[in-house]
């Protein structure tokens, strides 16, 4: 087999591999296999934590760096990219759950910060906002973003204020207006990769806020006061957001960024794909390398190897997925578009004895992929 053009495209194997350093290990393995053959290597990213950097690597831009606030109002510098009049922002770089320390407490934490990360990037020009969410520290339904854009939340007694995770409850009226103003003629994309609902027992507080801190009582609380905002939007927008897929997503932040920004969820892996013009890239293409940390079943909602295949499958262009862990159901893929899955822990041993040795893992089982796709040349 012929190989001139190959496109790599793997998520992080979470703990082990990063997304980038699949890439540069299959563009070496290739060099030496396939001398002359093109390989593009897209990092990826899932909305959490890297976003803006892997956005940066794959499709270029500037790093705009802006003094905001953290999940506790206090001061600090985040970044987001700049590509063309498009800016991507990963709620993490303000409002992450690293940034909290010790001080874990979702009832009080803001989403502030990630809302001044926006204005700074509409006022400067930005037509297109792509939100990343994922690792947040933070149970406010995204009021504190929406506060910072202009939203205007008030109580019962007609006091203007910053809604927190405690606090959700006391909305009785919202105004848009000033944030609909400032967000004319802007999009809003959101990556989101889960399909929680607002509430309940599969809401942002239930699954999500035992992580950042929340004991029992305060995630019936925080419960509690998500779907009074869900009811608020309901009768002042004239918007149902609490059964939204991924509107528990970040503490609830998929229902507001809905909301109070007009935004549309996105699985992650469409938004990118669309982002690095991936369906343009697999004309003349011999071969897509995509995986992760793990594919079964599952996979088949969201996940990076299963959304590359679907986009590979319209061109005819095979696909290998090369993984950590095969799971249960694991043949469902094939109908998506993968050709082939193979697992890089070719020893069966436990995770934490084969973590530092995955980059090593990785190149050793596609140098053996290679070594049979050589072999039909």
């Amino acid at each position: 087999m012929n190989m001139k053009k190959v496109i790599v495209i793997s998520d992080s194997f979470k703990g082990s591999l990063e997304s980038a350093q699949a890439a540069a290990i299959a563009a070496d393995c290739f060099a030496r296999y396939y001398p002359g053959c093109q390989v593009i290597g897209l990092p990826v990213a899932d909305g959490g934590e890297g976003t803006v950097d892997c956005f940066l690597e794959a499709a270029g831009g500037e790093r705009v760096v802006v003094p905001v606030t953290g999940p506790w109002d206090e001061p600090v510098e985040a970044a987001y990219a700049r590509i063309g009049d498009t800016a991507v922002v990963e709620m993490a770089a303000a409002a992450g759950l690293p940034m909290a320390g010790d001080r874990l407490d979702p009832s009080r934490t803001t989403t502030w910060g990630v809302g001044l990360l926006l204005r700074h990037a509409v006022e400067h020009g930005a037509k297109k906002l792509i939100l990343g969410l994922g690792g947040s520290a933070t149970n406010d339904g995204g009021c504190g973003c929406a506060a910072a854009v202009g939203v205007k939340f008030y109580d019962a007694a007609g006091n203007e204020f910053r809604p927190v995770g405690a606090t959700l409850g006391d909305i009785a009226r919202i105004d848009v207006s000033e944030a609909q103003a400032l967000l004319r003629g802007v999009s809003v994309e959101v990556m989101c990769d889960i399909d929680n609902p607002l509430c309940g027992d599969r809401g942002a507080a239930a699954i999500f806020g035992p992580q950042k801190g929340a004991d029992p009582a305060m995630v019936a609380s925080l419960d509690a006061g998500l779907a009074h905002m869900a009811r608020a939007v309901q009768r002042e927008l004239g918007l149902q957001v609490a059964e939204l897929p991924g509107a528990g997503a970040a503490g609830g932040f998929g229902a507001g960024a809905v909301a109070f920004l007009g935004a549309v969820l996105r699985p992650g892996i469409e938004v990118v794909l669309d982002m690095v013009g991936f369906d343009g890239l697999l004309d003349g293409c011999d071969l897509v390398l995509t995986g992760e940390g793990r594919i079964d079943g599952q996979s088949l909602s969201g996940k990076v190897p299963v959304g590359v295949a679907r986009r590979a499958r319209r061109k005819n262009v095979p696909v290998i997925a090369l993984v950590g862990v095969l799971g249960d159901g694991v043949e469902a893929v094939y109908q998506e578009g993968i050709t082939a899955v193979f697992n890089t822990n070719r020893f069966g041993r436990p995770f934490e004895e084969i973590r530092a040795r995955t980059p090593q893992d990785y190149r050793s089982a596609l140098e053996d992929i290679l070594r049979l796709l050589k072999a039909f040349r």
